[in-house]
This record gives structure tokens, sequence and C-alpha cells, in this order.
């Protein structure tokens, strides 16, 4: 198996440790900046529902707000996003360049994303459920969970499954730039040195996380709809 892994991949199979290091800088910058831009968007995506017109807190500017602050970062390109905001990233994590250095602009490219998602998932409950739990004296915060989040869980994690497979593409762009990661091997070494096999195994690791994320979403989403 070695010998053949070698003749078809022979510059991948040159430096290997190099590819893990790549894989596993990908999946720090997915897990890192999709856990913190879930948090982010999550919330959004809620105050967005709760504060438009008709909401359970409807207030016009700050839906109004919130909606510009969304709409603005989503019309960002995501490689512009990442130069323009080299500045902040300093300031934050110290360093605008490798796994930490691409934190933040993820965060930034993927959180109103997900606040999108989020914001569709929860429009699909029945208003008749809110009126029913409003008109039950429920508090803002137990609707918000016993009806908004608890009723959408599968939407919510079709938005999420979305979402994370948008991230996994946004990480291997952030390689451009060199943040590391597998989008970084594939430049670094496929593009730059003209290694077609670095290339090829870059965008089937890729196609594999991908398909990994789809069949974890699919299967959570089939067991929370029953």
């Amino acid at each position: 198996m070695q010998e053949l892994l070698t003749q078809l991949f022979p510059n991948v199979m040159e430096k290997p440790d190099k590819y893990w290091d790549s894989l596993s800088d990908t999946l720090i910058m997915t897990v890192w900046s999709g856990s913190i831009a879930f948090i982010i968007g999550g919330i959004l995506g809620i105050m967005i529902v709760i504060t438009r017109k008709g909401g359970i807190l409807e207030n016009n500017v700050i839906f109004r707000i919130l909606d510009a602050v969304i709409n603005f970062f989503r019309s960002i390109p995501f490689i512009i996003m990442l130069a323009g905001l080299i500045g902040l990233t300093r300031f934050i994590m110290g360093t605008a360049i490798g796994v930490k250095g691409a934190i933040v602009p993820l965060v930034f490219g993927t959180a109103p994303f997900y606040a999108r998602q989020t914001e569709q998932a929860l429009s699909e409950i029945d208003s008749g459920l809110i009126e029913a739990a409003q008109s039950m004296g429920e508090s803002v915060p137990k609707i918000i969970f016993r009806v908004y989040l608890k009723e959408s869980v599968p939407s919510i994690i079709r938005g999420t499954t979305l979402t994370v497979i948008s991230l996994i593409g946004l990480t291997a762009m952030a390689g451009a730039v060199g943040a590391g990661g597998i989008g970084d091997f594939a430049i670094r070494y496929g593009y730059n040195r003209n290694q077609f096999d670095v290339t090829l195994v870059s965008v089937v690791t890729l196609v594999i996380l991908v398909g990994a994320v789809q069949l974890i979403g699919g299967f959570i989403v089939r067991k929370t709809s029953k």
C-alpha cells in the first residue's frame, strides 16, 4: 500500500507531516471560528426574528440596524474581508497570519451567513404556536427556547450543516493569504510548485470533509425530525 501511494502521490508522500499539519489546521480553524460564529450568528438571527414587524419584541430601529449590519458583511467578498480586517485581527489575536490570524475574518465571514440561516429556520415556525405561548403568559426567553428553538431544531441543523460546509470553503480560501490549512497546502505546493498530485489530494480531502459534514448533518436532521 505504501508503495502504491508513493507511485500515485509522490510529492504528497514526500511531506506527509505537512499534509497532516495542514489538515489539522483546517479542522482547528473550522471548529474555533465555527463555534464563535454560531453563537454570534445564532443570537443575531434570533434578534432579527423577534424584533421584526409582528415579532414578540417588535422594534423597528433595532431590526433595521441588525439587518443592515448582516447585509453589509454578507456583501463583502471574503478575500477582501481578509485584507480589510488585518488591523483588527492583529489587535485581537496578536497576529494576522497563520491559523490564529484566520479566526477573526472567518468569524466575520460566517456569522452573518449563519444569522440568515437561523432567521429562516425560526421564520418557519407556525405563528399560532407563538400566539398560544404568549396567551399563556410565557416570558420572552421561554418563548425563544421552548417554541422558536425547540420547534425549529431540524431546520437549524440544516442551516448549521450548510454553514459548516461554507466555512470549510472559506478556510481553503484563507490559505491563499498564509492562513495555513489544506488551502495553503494546495497553493504552496500544488499550485506554486506545479505538483498536481498535491492539488488532487487537497481537493479530495476537502470533498471528504464536506461529505462527512453532510452525512452527519443529514443523520441528525432525520433523528430530530421524528
